[in-house]
């Protein structure tokens, strides 16, 4: 059994073949899927998909590149949304110096709201990082200094201290397509580190498909692809990494019940 911890089933890239993607999925041995939210103004969107399949699941939050677009959303918003039975994590939230979408100091403002929503729930929070390595490991662990919250440094391609920093204060870390790319050596490396009770797989799908689809529409099923390259890296079978995967992915994201 695999799980796909992160993927964006309600992107346009999906809607017309939706039932056939998430039976590839399966096929493939992804048993659970977790629907990502990028802005809690379309979040029935995203709902509505967890519900009508019992294999998937989402989070309820406002991505980075967004965030100046939904200040106005609240803790209490948040965490509301969260008592839904379907609602598994907090994010997708964060931090995105690379293209610089959002206002920074909006990118943070949002970050911080998330947290206290991932405090309050004890949901997983869904961190997005890219390029801000050092602003991230401040504001997490000033947060972290005013109470505990779970959270998983999503699609990690950071740098080796940020890894630390998560793992550090109590951090996952999820690997996506980018660890099977070739220049991606410096990722392996730190995977390679990352304790084996700490490490997920997922696609970030429709993005950075791994090979042998790089270049082409990602999809759940291929996390597959990225969980053997991992195995390779961290020297273990593909069963074991499916194995190990998985069950970090339930004791994280602890509101989703386990497969029968």
């Amino acid at each position: 059994m695999l799980v796909d911890s992160h993927c964006h089933l309600d992107f346009p890239d999906f809607a017309e073949e939706r039932d056939d993607i998430i039976a590839r999925a399966k096929a493939a041995g992804v048993e659970r899927m977790v629907t990502i939210s990028t802005r809690v103004r379309r979040f029935p969107e995203i709902l509505a998909i967890a519900e009508a399949y019992p294999e998937v699941y989402c989070s309820v939050g406002t991505h980075p590149h967004q965030a100046a677009e939904e200040l106005d959303v609240t803790v209490d918003e948040l965490v509301a949304h969260a008592k839904h039975p379907k609602v598994v994590a907090i994010g997708e939230a964060g931090l995105d110096y690379f293209y610089d979408y959002g206002p920074r100091e909006a990118q943070a403002q949002g970050l911080r709201t998330h947290i206290a929503a991932a405090r309050i729930t004890q949901l997983p929070l869904v961190i997005h990082a890219r390029d801000a390595d050092e602003d991230m490991a401040a504001i997490l662990t000033e947060e972290m200094g005013k109470g505990a919250f779970p959270f998983v440094l999503h699609c990690f391609s950071s740098g080796r201290r940020l890894a630390e920093v998560g793992l550090e204060l109590g951090g996952y870390i999820s690997f996506s397509g980018i660890l099977t790319f070739k220049k991606s050596e410096e990722i392996r490396a730190i995977a390679g580190d990352v304790p084996r009770d700490r490490m997920l797989v997922e696609t970030d799908a429709p993005y950075l498909a791994p090979p042998p689809h790089r270049g082409k529409r990602n999809e759940p099923a291929f996390v597959k692809h990225t969980a053997k390259v991992l195995a390779e890296t961290v020297g273990v079978s593909e069963d074991e990494i499916a194995a190990i995967t998985t069950e970090n992915f339930f004791r994280l994201f602890n509101k989703m019940p386990r497969p029968a």
